[in-house]
């Protein structure tokens, strides 16, 4: 099976569920930029509970719609050292925080000119964390439907959108007695190590 699927930021554990399921990954590269989506948004657990991170992006008019691939980072904001300093504040203390923090590390600390480039290098990092072997592939344009072995998972994965088949078993997380559901699959990484494929399966 194909999974065809937008390219998103830190993705949430769900989204890798579906990537388990796939014998291929074909990233949507032709899509226009959507807003308040997990393309430029993540999800992390703190002491004040579940955080967005956010992005900021470059834009010229905001009614142009603006290819996904064409998208800057703003680096203007010191968007990175936020991210950075949550995301130590809410898994330094996790037990796998050390072994994965400094290659995820690397990677924002290229700072890649566009939003795609740096979720396709988070992306390829934490399919080799999690040793899923899938082929990453891009689109070569922009079609409405696809034939039946692709699965179309486009804007299936929303911050605004509750998944009704993408259950996520609890595990033990950071902070609080309640398990957070939709978080980014580093909240997993950090807490769970190398045993995160076996809650994702």
């Amino acid at each position: 099976m194909i999974l065809l699927t937008e390219i998103l930021y830190n993705p949430p554990i769900q989204y890798f569920a579906q990537v388990l399921r796939a014998d291929r990954i074909l990233v949507e590269q032709h899509e226009n930029y959507v807003k308040q989506s997990y393309r430029n948004r993540c999800h992390v657990l703190t002491a004040q509970g579940a955080v967005p991170l956010s992005i900021p992006v470059l834009r010229g008019n905001s009614k142009d719609k603006t290819r996904i691939t064409d998208i800057e980072i703003d680096y203007s904001q010191k968007w990175y050292n936020v991210h950075w300093r949550t995301i130590q504040a809410a898994y330094g203390r996790a037990p796998y925080f050390e072994f994965y923090s400094d290659y995820i590390r690397e990677v924002y600390e290229r700072q890649p000119k566009y939003l795609f480039e740096l979720n396709v290098d988070l992306l390829r990092l934490y399919l080799k964390f999690l040793k899923l072997d899938k082929s990453l592939e891009f689109t070569q344009d922009y079609m409405a439907a696809y034939p039946a072995d692709v699965l179309d998972f486009r804007n299936r994965v929303h911050p605004k959108i509750i998944p009704d088949n993408l259950y996520v078993k609890p595990y033990t997380q950071v902070f609080g007695k309640q398990f957070v559901h939709d978080l980014s699959i580093i909240d997993l990484l950090f807490t769970q190590g190398p045993k995160s494929l076996s809650y994702i399966q």
